[in-house]
């Protein structure tokens, strides 16, 4: 078994803390190093398919952020004209079929969540500690500082520092912009709550979820757009824009926009990477989540992929007797499915926004679920 002396992680969002909780359950000093002032998440909401809240399990939070957010029964897709239903997912019975639920949350509570998790493993929580880069077995932050360790993993998402270390090409913008908000669920909403999902129309949709026990609708507005590329979480946005760009849409999705437009709302261009053909540098640092495999968000599994790549991580380390071969296993265990996951989400993006939105799912549906990804078990799957 091999445990590092010290690993260091860079990024302390949720892939970062995964990561480092799971180290540090298995033995491992770790330290993590977060760019932002505090640790905290964006107000936002995150799905957590069977596959994700696995994850979670392995770090013994899996009911605390079940808790915190909610288990929808059913979600449908919708046509955006009109609002027909054209095709409606069952969500019951899903810890029974794949051993774990299927939950929304609002990512400040997961992340909280992870937070107390790694502070009760003993994790080193550092804030304001930017990092410039990777140099051997350094960390070297932006003040000038250096920390030095015998694993060090890039969790620092789509602009990441440490990918730097493996190639110097830059995120690319996928051709998708989004507008996201929070707002409450009140009667005119109820019903969009309750019933969850997608209005989907030629080059646009539209997502919505409950989290928070129903209290609030997670809202994320999605359109094919040029011209304008700005990354980041929290650009405030022009609601008259985006009731332009979804002129003509169905009364719920009218009514979802008037919601949107009396909330912050904000706007972000989705940036990706292409696939990496490894993710090891010098024996010793790897990369997790967005860093190693930033993909657009049409089958809701980013964050999932961060989980698992955290999990599957750890054990990996502490399964070789190494920490070179631990993070062969790793990538060979992860970069085949992170890779698909990577090319389906695009491929999901053409299905879900295509020019006759009648025919969706008539084909037969391909989605997360009837893709096989919610099989997949990050706490046994071999390393």
């Amino acid at each position: 078994m091999s445990v590092p002396e010290h690993a260091i992680v860079v990024g302390g969002g949720i892939g970062g803390a995964v990561a480092a909780v799971a180290l540090a359950r298995r033995g491992a000093r770790v330290t993590v190093l977060e760019a932002a002032a505090a640790f905290g998440d964006v107000g936002a909401g995150v799905t957590l398919s069977p596959n994700a809240m696995k994850g979670l399990a392995d770090l013994g939070i899996a009911e605390t952020v079940l808790r915190a957010g909610t288990a929808p029964t059913r979600q449908r897709v919708q046509h955006w004209q009109d609002g027909r239903t054209l095709v409606e997912i069952t969500r019951t019975g899903q810890r029974e079929r794949y051993g774990a639920p299927y939950v929304t949350v609002h990512r400040a509570d997961l992340h909280a969540a992870l937070v107390e998790a790694a502070e009760r493993a003993g994790v080193d929580l550092r804030t304001g500690a930017a990092v410039a880069g990777v140099a051997g077995s350094t960390v070297v932050l932006r003040d000038g500082s250096r920390l030095a360790g015998d694993l060090i993993v890039g969790a620092d998402g789509v602009r990441s520092a440490v990918r730097a270390r493996f190639e110097e090409e830059a995120a690319h913008f996928t051709g998708h912009v989004a507008w996201r908000a929070l707002v409450p669920v009140d009667p005119t909403l109820r019903p969009l709550a309750d019933f969850s999902g997608l209005h989907i129309g030629p080059g646009r949709m539209v997502t919505r979820y409950p989290v928070r026990g129903g209290t609030l609708l997670n809202l994320v507005f999605f359109a094919r757009q040029d011209g304008w590329t700005d990354e980041g979480w929290t650009i405030p946005a022009d609601a008259a824009e985006l009731r332009a760009v979804f002129a003509n849409w169905a009364e719920g999705v009218e009514a979802m926009i008037a919601a949107a437009a009396a909330a912050p709302l904000f706007k972000w261009a989705i940036n990706a990477r292409a696939p990496l053909p490894g993710w090891i540098a010098d024996g010793h640092t790897t990369l997790l989540g967005d860093a190693a495999h930033a993909m657009t968000p049409f089958l809701g599994q980013g964050a999932a992929m961060a989980i698992e790549d955290g999990v599957v991580l750890a054990r990996a380390i502490a399964a070789a007797g190494t920490v070179a071969e631990g993070l062969e296993r790793y990538v060979a265990a992860r970069h085949a499915r992170t890779s698909f996951v990577q090319a389906e989400s695009n491929a999901n993006a053409d299905r879900l926004q295509a020019a006759d939105s009648a025919v969706f799912g008539l084909d037969g549906l391909r989605n997360e679920e009837t893709l096989g990804l919610f099989d997949y078990d990050c706490r046994t799957v071999a390393v």
